[in-house]
């Protein structure tokens, strides 16, 4: 059973939109589920500042997406790029069966390879990145 915060954030997701002055977007999926994310992030001085998606997606990413997007506003880039599987853990809450796992960090996944493509450093992280 989701817990409160998992059901709060997959009905009620406040930046579920495509933004039009983004500096970059990026769109990952996850096969294993059918998932499809895109996201929009607005860049200043190497900090995210504003972040939206964009998703058919199920529960647990379009949840997990919320909840990571309010947690990196302002985060800088090299902290991003850090971040895996168990800060998804630490900020729902909860564990995720590991089923769900891929779905989870989606939004992660996403968010750090969007990074990679602004910064041009060539790399493409992958599930096994985040998920360790």
């Amino acid at each position: 059973m989701y817990n409160e915060i998992i059901t709060y954030y997959s009905k009620n997701p406040f930046n579920k939109f495509e933004m039009e002055d983004c500096t970059i977007s990026h769109f990952e999926s996850n096969e294993l589920c059918w998932d499809d994310l895109t996201i929009y992030i607005k860049i200043k001085n190497n900090k995210i500042e504003n972040w939206s998606f964009t998703w058919d997606t199920a529960i647990i990413t379009t949840a997990c997406s919320g909840v990571f997007w309010e947690s990196i506003i302002w985060m800088d880039f090299k902290n991003i790029l850090k971040l895996d599987y168990n800060y998804i853990v630490k900020i729902i809450e909860d564990e995720v069966s590991d089923r769900r796992k891929k779905a989870s960090v989606l939004g992660l996944l996403t968010t750090r390879n969007a990074i990679h493509k602004y910064l041009k450093d060539w790399i493409v992280d992958d599930f096994d990145d985040v998920i360790k």
